[in-house]
Formats: structure tokens, C-alpha cells, sequence
């Protein structure tokens, strides 16, 4: 994945952690997805969801998870990937701000966890179809955010940006990444 990684910052209300984040997100070659999020510093101090099999499942925001929010200037409407260090995984559709749409049908993103020399990163891929919810827009809004959960009890967000005074990835002004899908006609 060619790109430069984003530091995303921890917000304000969190508690603080020795932790820091970075994401990337960048159209595939098939017209999906690719997106990285890296881990640095004191792993030590959080915890990790075990290895498990790439399910699909609700809730995992309540730990270490990162997260991808895929809006467009043409709507309201907006996409959400959860992606545990697990391998599990959601995604979820919205209609407008927090009302949530039909569960869309997608294909299990491919999640893999690596240990670097200065912490831990996670790839996923996510499929080209599902951009078509939203209405194969020329160009992605997106807010890369992650939960990071203390070992000693508590729960850290980082994002990209965060525009309001309480952590909350689903409020579109945090959607502050533009990829462009395909040249402008």
C-alpha cells in the first residue's frame, strides 16, 4: 500500500494511553479498498482480542477495533466497517445520521494482523460492490477511527478528526479523508 499513513489523534475526553495510531486508506486496484491501520508504543498497556475465526459480529467498538466510515457529498448516507485484531468484523449501512438502513451483504473483508518492529498492523481489503450503497460516488469521504481498550480498564478513540466535545465516529464532519475513485469527467 502506497501512501502516507495519517496520524489519527486521540480524542480530548479519552483517557491517556502511550499509544499511537496511524490509517491508510487507498482504492484498489479492483475498484475496492485497501485500508492499514498501525499501532505504536506501549502494546503492552491494552488489550488485544484473541485470534479467532473471521466472523461476523456486533459489538466489537466495546474493544480494541478499528473502524472505517464511508460517506459522500451526494447523501446523507454512510457505510461502517468495524475490524478487530481478531479476524471478526461488521459493516453496517445508514440512511442518514445514526438511523440505521438494511444490514448490507458483503463478503468477508480479508483481515490480517502483522507485528512490526515498532507495534502492530492491521490490512483489510474491502470489496468494490459494496461502494455501489452508496451510489458509486467519484469520491469517498472517509473518517478512519479506532477504539483502543486499557488493560487497566477503559476505552481510548482516535480519529481522524473529531468535531465535537464526546467521541463520536458517526458524525460525518470526522469524514475528513477524500478518495477519489475515478477521474473527474
Amino acid at each position: 500500500m502506497r501512501t502516507v499513513p495519517i496520524e489519527l489523534s486521540r480524542h480530548p475526553a479519552s483517557p491517556p494511553l502511550a499509544v499511537a495510531v496511524e490509517g491508510r486508506c487507498v482504492a484498489a486496484a479492483d475498484g475496492g479498498l485497501e485500508v492499514q491501520f498501525e499501532l505504536r508504543g506501549d502494546l503492552a498497556s491494552i488489550v488485544l482480542p484473541p485470534a479467532g475465526a473471521p466472523d461476523r459480529l456486533d459489538g466489537l467498538w466495546r474493544h480494541t477495533c478499528c473502524e472505517v466510515f464511508l460517506g459522500h457529498a451526494g447523501g446523507p448516507d454512510y457505510l461502517e466497517y468495524n475490524l478487530s485484531p481478531s479476524g471478526a468484523w461488521a459493516a453496517y449501512a445508514f440512511s442518514a445520521y445514526r438511523v440505521p438502513a438494511a444490514v448490507p451483504t458483503v463478503e468477508v473483508p480479508p483481515i490480517r494482523l502483522t507485528r512490526t518492529d515498532g507495534g502492530l498492523r492491521l490490512d483489510a481489503g474491502l470489496e468494490r460492490r459494496v461502494l455501489a450503497l452508496l451510489g458509486d460516488p467519484a469520491v469517498l469521504e472517509v473518517g478512519l477511527t479506532a477504539v483502543v481498550e486499557h488493560r487497566a480498564g477503559g476505552l481510548s478513540h482516535y480519529a481522524l478528526h473529531h468535531p465535537i466535545d464526546r467521541p463520536d465516529f458517526h458524525d460525518a464532519r470526522g469524514f475528513v479523508l477524500r478518495l477519489p475513485l475515478r477521474a473527474p469527467a
